[in-house]
């Protein structure tokens, strides 16, 4: 049983994929939490929707709210501009954490969550630290909304994740979701989009 000291919640997810075991972890615990999709960095449109379908989906399946904010993919586009060429990892994944997470602390903070967490972390293809750095400097404009940096991959939770995942039968995508992902950082033994235009 997860534990955390809050009135409300606010999970940013990324992908059913990613966010099904969490989500399930957090319903199991009795956590008062909904359920925020904002991600603009996921190219094409189609393969957001995909992603954001099987999301919503699985959040009101358990009777969770699931919040769903604008793609604005044109804005996170100019955020990341001068980084296309960084690795998977790298700067451009920084500022990518934050600039979702960012919008995420505002909304918590004007709609009464005093907790934010996100997803991000429990893939082994992405750096715990830079969620984590990026979780805790999106909610420092706002007092009283502290993130809740737990590592989601403790406690089984990377195999409960592919478990959750399997047993849904997830749409399991074959890149991170930015286009310079699909073209630059292929998944080991997946297909992937070698390459997408804007």
């Amino acid at each position: 049983m997860l534990k955390i000291n809050c009135k409300k919640l606010l999970l940013h997810s990324c992908c059913a994929v990613c966010s099904g075991g969490v989500i399930k972890r957090l319903y199991d615990s009795e956590i008062n939490f909904s359920v925020f999709f904002y991600n603009p960095n996921i190219y094409p449109y189609e393969e957001y929707l995909k992603r954001k379908e099987d999301n919503k989906n699985f959040a009101v399946k358990h009777g969770i709210e699931f919040i769903d904010q604008d793609w604005e993919n044109e804005k996170w586009l100019d955020c990341v501009k001068g980084l296309e060429n960084e690795p998977e990892k790298g700067r451009r994944c920084e500022k990518c954490f934050l600039f979702r997470l960012s919008k995420s602390a505002e909304y918590a903070n004007a709609n009464g969550f005093d907790v934010l967490t996100s997803c991000f972390g429990i893939s082994k293809y992405k750096d715990k630290d830079q969620v984590n750095r990026s979780g805790h400097q999106s909610v420092m404009p706002y007092k009283g909304l502290s993130y809740w940096d737990y590592n989601w991959r403790k406690q089984g939770g990377s195999d409960y994740m592919e478990t959750i995942a399997k047993q849904e039968n997830f749409y399991r995508q074959a890149y991170c979701g930015c286009l310079f992902s699909a073209s630059h950082e292929p998944f080991p033994n997946r297909t992937y989009i070698a390459h997408l235009e804007l």
